[in-house]
């Protein structure tokens, strides 16, 4: 019973160890799973048995998230309390089980359940025959990761030897879930995209050349998706921070090792106060999508809140969103991928000298900017625009930079796509031959009339489609 207690205190420890590490998890529909189990069992006074630790397996499938069924076998080694003797004891069968908040990573169960009781024959005549057995408990089972759980269990035990008998078996092990149906991340990816449409009627009904035709054209341009809080204006620039902060599983409080994360953008709003946030809460797939919305936007509001009580910056400047697991910035089948998509961003809309900015973790500017239709040329007006996305480079070497090039949706989608890139380049070519910036820092992508910030039913609409963005990954080493 010693070697028992102490492997038993081991086995805790080694759970306890375990829940330490941070994941999201879930019981999912489908999945197939394997629990070996150490535990114990307690027989009631008159069948004068001791308690003794038992050994087990579970084998298990799921049919929903909900509902699920297991086939067990357990073995112990009991001895009575009166007149000495040992027996073999296996308990075998089957439960269903019915799940509680699947989607969490502490999940609680209930379970019931019917299979055979046998005790061989060294401990009498009352044990030479199977007997039937009744069994009812709760559980509960703790996600570690995606491919393994702990698990708690108890059951009451009921059967007839001559009269009703009763027992406790109680147990730890872990679940370990093969298979199943993973987070339908991909099917509920574009929900934030109709969740603020743009109203198509805010924007004016004519699209020349025929005016007149304006309604009709309007029905067959689609509606505009929101415009991401990163997409710069012309005169403006997004200063974007990604917050490296962890909160606890389905919380959202921001812990004090966070702070000086947060600091980032509180000091840097202070120092330009006619600055504007918005502040992006992500998560990974794991979980409902209306959960994990919520849970995202709870947990910007906190960093919102901390920036307004902590830094006095005013809420007005402040905006809180949360898209839960639908703008993922990496693979959510993996730990590493869900952790990445676990994030905030913090994105501040501002009107400065860009020399005088020191890099963020990614600044994205509007070049202001026109072509002659149908021409990649550059003007001559614009190379100051131009050189302020050098002369920043210059000054930070470890900068790299994306140059998009975006058209309105005159012309075939094949000659806008190339022209777009081609004007891309052109800006490329500027910054490496005029100003010296290596080549291999920048990167030239054209998107055409893909990208849409306004309709293209009217001139003011199509002129703003018309644009060079500059997106700089500000790594600094």
């Amino acid at each position: 019973m010693k070697h028992f207690a102490r492997y038993l205190l081991y086995t805790a420890m080694s759970l306890v160890v375990a829940m330490a590490v941070q994941a999201e998890a879930a019981n999912r529909e489908g999945q197939f799973s394997v629990s070996p189990v150490i535990g114990g069992i307690t027989f009631d006074g008159p069948q004068h048995l001791a308690t003794r630790p038992f050994f087990g397996i579970r084998g298990g499938y799921n049919f929903t998230d909900h509902l699920g069924v297991e086939a067990l076998l357990d073995y112990a080694r009991i001895d009575a309390t009166r007149g000495g003797g040992e027996a073999n004891f296996f308990r075998y069968g089957g439960e269903l089980l019915y799940h509680f908040m699947p989607e969490k990573r502490l999940v609680p169960y209930v379970a019931a359940g019917y299979g055979g009781l046998n005790f061989d024959e060294s401990r009498g005549s009352m044990f030479k025959t199977t007997k039937g057995v009744f069994d009812y408990g709760l559980g509960l089972k703790y996600f570690v990761t995606d491919s393994i759980a702990l698990r708690g269990d108890v059951r009451h035990l009921v059967y007839k030897v001559g009269d009703t008998r009763n027992a406790v078996e109680y147990s730890l092990g872990l679940y370990i879930p093969f298979g199943g149906s993973p987070a339908a991340a991909a099917a509920v990816q574009p929900a934030p995209i109709v969740a603020e449409p743009a109203p198509a009627q805010a924007e004016p009904q004519a699209q020349p050349p025929a005016p007149e035709a304006g309604q009709q054209t309007q029905l067959q341009e689609p509606p505009l998706e929101p415009v991401p809080a990163s997409e710069p204006q012309p005169g403006r620039y997004k200063y974007c921070i990604g917050l490296n902060i962890e909160f606890d599983i389905d919380k959202s409080k921001i812990r004090p090792e966070f702070h000086d994360e947060i600091a980032r953008v509180g000091n840097f709003m202070k120092t330009y106060d006619t600055t504007t946030a918005v502040i992006e809460g992500h998560s990974d797939s794991v979980g409902t999508p209306e959960h994990n919305a919520k849970l995202s936007l709870a947990r910007a509001e906190s960093v919102k809140q901390y920036l307004v009580t902590t830094f006095g910056i005013d809420p007005a400047r402040l905006t809180a969103k949360g898209y839960g697991p639908w703008r993922p910035v990496a693979d959510n089948t993996t730990e590493a991928g869900k952790q990445k998509n676990r994030h905030i961003d913090a994105i501040i809309d501002c009107a400065f000298d860009v020399k005088e900015i020191k890099p963020p973790d990614t600044l994205c500017m509007q070049l202001n900017m026109e072509f002659d239709s149908n021409s990649t040329e550059i003007r001559p007006q614009y190379y100051p625009e131009i050189a302020s996305v050098g002369e920043y480079m210059k000054k930070y070497p470890t900068v790299t930079a994306l140059v998009e090039g975006h058209t309105d949706n005159v012309g075939g989608k094949e000659a806008n796509l190339k022209i777009s890139r081609q004007r891309a380049q052109h800006v490329v070519d500027y910054l490496v031959n005029t100003l010296g910036i290596d080549r291999s820092r920048l990167t030239a992508v054209g998107y055409g009339e893909s990208r849409r910030v306004a309709y293209n039913s009217t001139p003011e609409g199509r002129q703003k489609n018309r644009r060079i963005t500059v997106i700089m990954d500000c790594v600094v080493r």
